[in-house]
């Protein structure tokens, strides 16, 4: 199993600080990469046998997939604002970017056939909901949830406030066994707000043959290969995280852990 804790890279060439394949994780569906790139840089990918969703995490930039121009989307100044904007690549086709200002790009990817058109999700088009209650209250941005067309992506943000917990009841869902639960690999990527801050994060199996406790610095990914995976955010510090799923099936069914399900009678 690979090292559940990702720290980001100095920038290469192209300006990738992260690049998680389903081989340097150990898994079978989720892709994941970030990019810092500077104003004025250019990025152009083949998405191949994976479809593809561009979370501009900060920043504007000029889009393009299938030989389509969708102009120039974006405008947040970091993750933790609002109104997120993405493109979405099917397999099987080209997308790129050409940046107006500096930006940092979260690239998103999992097996697909090319089934759909390439289309740009505007913040209109974002789910927003708030969850929870008390110190268990996050607010949800769903930019590619399963009531929207994809093959194999789920993309969603999460804001945590300062000393909140998210994720939590802690839940899993690494069982094939529909309509009860559905197996989906995850990744969590992880930014602070001060960033000198740091998220406590769990991910542990019932047998607990799986069961590390990770403290996140920002910018790292937590991969979830399986079991529960709460996360909490410290006093004093704003947690914000882009999760990526993908699984045999696109449909997301949690089993919370019944030692904590209590909770939830008293909601």
């Amino acid at each position: 199993m690979a090292n559940l804790l990702v720290k980001p890279s100095k920038p290469d060439h192209q300006g990738r600080i992260h690049a998680i394949t389903p081989d340097s994780a150990g898994w079978t569906y989720v892709g994941f990469e970030v990019y810092q790139l500077k104003a004025g840089q250019s990025l152009h990918q083949a998405t191949g046998d994976r479809e593809a969703c561009v979370v501009l995490l900060s920043g504007k930039a000029r889009v393009a997939a299938s030989g389509q121009d969708f102009g120039v989307i974006g405008g947040r100044s970091s993750p933790f604002d609002p109104d997120p904007w993405s493109l979405y690549a099917p397999a099987r086709s080209e997308w790129s970017l050409e940046t107006q200002t500096d930006c940092e790009i979260a690239v998103c990817t999992a097996p697909a056939e090319g089934k759909l058109p390439p289309r740009v999700i505007r913040p209109d088009q974002v789910g927003q909901e708030t969850r929870g209650q008390g110190t268990n209250t996050r607010h949800v941005r769903n930019i590619l949830p399963e009531t929207e067309a994809a093959e194999s992506l789920l993309v969603v943000e999460v804001i945590t406030p300062s000393g909140h917990w998210s994720s939590y009841p802690p839940h899993k869902h690494d069982r094939d066994m529909l309509p009860t639960e559905s197996l989906l690999e995850e990744t969590y990527y992880h930014r602070l707000n001060p960033p000198t801050g740091f998220a406590l994060q769990r991910v542990y199996t019932d047998d607990r043959s799986l069961d590390e406790t990770l403290a996140a610095s920002n910018g790292d990914v937590v991969l979830v290969p399986r079991g529960y995976h709460p996360v909490g955010a410290p006093h004093g510090y704003e947690l914000y995280y882009l999760n990526v799923m993908a699984g045999p099936k696109r449909i997301w069914k949690f089993h919370n852990d019944p030692d904590h399900e209590w909770m939830l009678a008293k909601a």
